[in-house]
């Protein structure tokens, strides 16, 4: 598991550390602190790799044709 994965996991669904526990139990607790201290002590760089993948993965999906499924959500103004 990446430490931005795990991170995103606690922005975006405030998870504290028992719950990414529960969520991931191959982590110990000590992994997770750990983590979740790095990010803090280097939080603007992860915050830029976040944005830098992020990005990345809007880049590639304007690339990438419609799906039928979007297509058709499209037409019924669901998109």
């Amino acid at each position: 598991m990446k430490l931005v994965e795990l991170i995103l996991d606690n922005i975006a669904y405030g998870w504290s550390p028992e719950e990414l526990h529960f969520q991931h139990p191959y982590l110990s607790m000590g992994q997770i602190h750990s983590a979740l201290a790095y990010y803090w002590d280097h939080k603007q760089a992860v915050d830029q790799d976040i944005e830098r993948r992020l990005a990345l993965v809007n880049s590639i999906e304007r690339k990438l044709p419609p799906s039928r499924l979007d297509e058709r959500l499209r037409k019924k103004g669901l998109l």
